[in-house]
């Protein structure tokens, strides 16, 4: 894990387990991740769909089913997630740290208006007037870009782009020191995709807010943040600073999710798009070795039987690859055979 010494990190990830079940039918859907988020900082983590970025969000304020059994330790400013009791879980979710739901429209109560549901955390955090609280519904609705007079809408009333604006603005709403931001722009145009990830980055920038966000998109990740961690099969498999790990990563999976997208003005990718064959492995089913070997093409034969640790891959950088930092022959398993 990296360390700064002029910032302190606010959220701190240590030997994160999160399984769902029990006994023979245990299913690890998060498998001993550790990261950190500085003061002031944007993580980014990246990763196909089942891998585990949703559970690891949801994980970080404790709102998993009960299904779901955790270990390790989340410190956010030092103070533990997992061990804190019901009340204090209370008054950090919204205050200390919020989470932006990818699907607003399946987040926002349907029956309620959008001004109330904004105005909702505050009466209960700052205990405030109602009419106080209506203001500063008011207030963030404008910060983040919708008139006034949307707050008597109802959810159903509102576009796609400004569901997701309300959604920013709830997280906002009691002042948190860090937002969660799961698949912020899923079922978005591209246009306004931009909008809201322009957004964000601004309020975090402006208000000293640290953010976490997660996506399957590296590009957009890359661009919003400044470091990024790639999520595969439950596992961290490369960390580092976010331009750096988009543009030359050292794990091969990170090297696949990077080139499934086409760069704006490079005619090469344009012309022959490059995806990843297959499909990340059934979480109750992990293959032996390194869980990516069954589709890596470099794999070596000790990844189908040795799993390999996060190792320096450079100043700031991690990845979990055998052939960081070692001399090793260039032709792959499935080459030899």
């Amino acid at each position: 894990m990296t360390t700064s010494t002029a910032r302190s990190s606010l959220l701190e990830i240590k030997d994160l387990q999160v399984t769902y079940g029990s006994g023979a039918s245990a299913v690890p859907a998060v498998r001993g991740v550790s990261l950190a988020v500085e003061s002031g900082q944007k993580l980014g983590v990246a990763g196909e769909s089942g891998c585990g970025k949703s559970t690891l969000a949801l994980a970080l304020l404790r709102l998993l089913p009960p299904t779901a059994k955790l270990s390790g330790e989340i410190l956010l400013d030092g103070e533990d997630v997992l061990t804190m009791k019901w009340g204090r879980l209370r008054a950090v979710r919204w205050a200390g740290a919020s989470i932006v739901f990818q699907g607003a429209m399946h987040s926002l109560n349907a029956v309620h208006r959008i001004g109330d549901q904004i105005a909702e955390p505050v009466l209960l955090h700052r205990r405030t007037t109602p009419a106080a609280a209506r203001r500063r519904a008011v207030e963030l609705l404008e910060q983040v870009g919708l008139p006034a007079g949307r707050a008597d809408a109802y959810p159903h009333e509102l576009s796609g782009g400004q569901r997701q604006r309300v959604m920013i603005a709830m997280a906002l709403a009691c002042d948190p020191r860090l937002i969660v931001a799961d698949e912020p722009t899923t079922a978005l145009d591209v246009m306004i995709q931009a909008q809201i990830l322009r957004l964000i980055e601004g309020l975090v920038a402006e208000q000293d807010i640290s953010l976490l966000m997660i996506s399957h998109d590296l590009a957009v990740l890359s661009d919003t943040c400044d470091r990024l961690a790639v999520m595969y099969a439950g596992r961290i498999v490369e960390e580092g600073p976010a331009r750096e790990v988009y543009q030359a990563a050292q794990h091969p999976y990170g090297r696949a999710l990077s080139a499934a997208f086409p760069r704006i003005g490079d005619a090469a990718s344009r012309r022959a798009p490059r995806g990843l064959p297959g499909d990340p492995p059934d979480p109750s089913a992990l293959p032996s070795g390194c869980t990516f070997h069954p589709r890596c093409p470099v794999a070596l034969d000790v990844c189908s039987h040795e799993d390999q640790p996060l190792r320096n891959a450079g100043p700031g950088r991690r990845a979990a690859c055998v052939r960081v930092g070692a001399t090793l022959p260039a032709q792959s398993a499935a080459e030899r055979s």
